[in-house]
């Protein structure tokens, strides 16, 4: 690799002839792709495949595969763009910002998913760079997206499990939050819920709660399940699920970490 390249291994372009009268080129070279990363988009979209042909005969074709790059390095977003993941979930705000960019400069085209808990005072730099925003939870927040981002497109989440300390408004407070934040300009496709960490009744009754809300809103999108819940949150009739780690294994830093590294 040319000791001049780029972030993504990009080469810079060869400059005019001597004495030739053509102005410098421009456009931006296409990317080298590392052999490290190339290696890693296979093994991902073997991964990706198996995954897809799980949640196909379970939920359907239709279910969306929000592929979740949190605590991963760059290049293993990057690695998911090139297996063909098209929609990536971070949970962070610095790290989303730090991956779209690299991404663009690397000429991969995504759709960024904002899936962690959102502080107003991050979503300018968010605005940018987000396609979908899952976690709408507080008029606060309602308000400051329709500043920054009219029309966003957002998920309400609400609190399945209960705990205070989980993000999310409570099932009486979503149709108050749907109505503010209609009333503000953003596009509410659905509801977003994690369901808590208990038997398989538990979860399954919890999914089912907000499938039939979302159902009663006339919302479309039910955005449930992670890698850990994933059967029974189709089960339930999730269209959007939110898988990282029978992607790209542990995360590291984890306990079982036994990360994809580019």
């Amino acid at each position: 690799m040319n000791a001049t390249a780029g972030r993504c291994g990009t080469q810079p372009p060869d400059p005019p002839a001597a004495g030739s009268t053509e102005p410098p080129i421009s456009a931006p070279p296409m990317p080298e792709v590392p052999a490290a990363v190339a290696e890693l988009a296979e093994r991902v979209a073997e991964r990706a495949s198996t995954l897809r042909a799980r949640i196909d005969a379970v939920g359907g074709p239709d279910v969306r595969l929000v592929a979740v790059t949190k605590a991963h390095p760059p290049t293993v977003a990057w690695a998911a763009s090139l297996a063909g993941l098209s929609d990536l979930g971070e949970n962070y705000a610095q790290e989303l910002v730090a991956k779209a960019e690299f991404l663009s400069e690397c000429g991969a085209q995504v759709r960024w998913h904002m899936i962690g808990g959102v502080q107003t005072n991050k979503v300018r730099m968010l605005a940018p760079h987000v396609s979908w925003w899952h976690t709408v939870d507080r008029p606060k927040l309602v308000r400051e997206l329709a500043r920054r981002v009219p029309g966003a497109t957002v998920l309400i989440q609400r609190n399945l499990s209960g705990e205070a300390q989980k993000g999310g408004c409570g099932e009486a407070d979503v149709e108050p939050l749907l109505e503010a934040a209609q009333g503000a300009g953003l596009t509410v496709v659905g509801l977003m819920g994690v369901a808590a960490q208990g038997s398989s009744q538990v979860v399954a009754h919890q999914f089912a709660s907000l499938v039939a809300q979302a159902e009663e809103l006339g919302l479309g999108e039910r955005c449930i399940g992670m890698s850990s819940d994933l059967d029974a949150a189709l089960a339930a009739g999730a269209t959007t699920v939110r898988v990282g780690s029978l992607l790209f294994g542990s995360r590291p830093g984890s306990a079982t970490a036994t990360p994809a590294r580019a």
